[in-house]
């Protein structure tokens, strides 16, 4: 499956063992290595040795193929995976005909550097693979390759031209706003005090308006 259409000289197409990770593993990770995924291939590699762009902060990208025997939530094993490479992975996670594709920003740990720290994860929703739009531009530099891939994934084409931690400190905040939206939503449905729940409403309607002020913004 050549689903971003990458030059040859990037191609690897090795399979790495899930055993791999049993350094970076509890027993019920290990498990979850073994019960949710079929095998895991290491189909590209993009750096100057292979597409010829250089990379300031980030040296390499890696495209891991990860086909799956059951339809599950597998976040958990991706950031095993994740923590234990130190550079960028675009995950192309597959299960009976449709994917999603996944990547993780993340810096080195400031203590244990044989592991790193993941900072955001941009993905998708499953869809065939005939409907991928998403590609890996191999333009201008390797940084710039996965700055635009992370744009992609995320929806917001309008942040462009900033700095990939201007959007992830967006993401995060959003992604705050609509926990403590949800939280309320919840006091509200479960609290038996009017006043209580005209006072949760209050702050209800003022975070609202705050993600959708930051909605608008961006």
């Amino acid at each position: 499956m050549e689903l971003f259409k990458l030059p040859h000289t990037a191609k690897v197409n090795r399979v790495i063992p899930k055993n791999a990770f049993d350094s970076y593993t509890t027993a019920k990770q290990k498990k979850q290595f073994t019960d949710l995924i079929a095998r895991i291939t290491w189909t590209h590699k993009l750096s100057k040795d292979t597409v010829n762009l250089e990379g300031k902060d980030i040296k390499e990208i890696q495209v891991f193929r990860i086909e799956l025997k059951v339809k599950e939530e597998i976040q958990t094993v991706l950031d095993i995976i994740d923590k234990s490479i130190p550079y960028n992975i675009v995950f192309v996670i597959e299960f009976d005909g449709r994917i999603y594709i996944s990547t993780s920003t993340k810096h080195p740990h400031p203590i244990n550097e044989d592991n790193s720290v993941i900072d955001w994860t941009f993905k998708t929703g499953w869809f065939p693979p005939s409907e991928n739009k998403y590609t890996l531009q191999l333009k201008k530099s390797i940084d710039a390759v996965y700055h635009d891939f992370c744009i992609q994934l995320s929806g917001k084409s309008s942040m462009a031209t900033k700095p990939l931690q201007d959007l992830i400190a967006y993401k995060k905040k959003v992604d705050a706003l609509e926990k403590e939206i949800a939280k309320l939503k919840s006091g509200m449905a479960s609290s038996k005090q009017f006043n209580n729940k005209v006072e949760l409403n209050l702050k209800l309607k003022a975070i609202e308006n705050e993600l959708q002020s930051l909605l608008s913004d961006h």
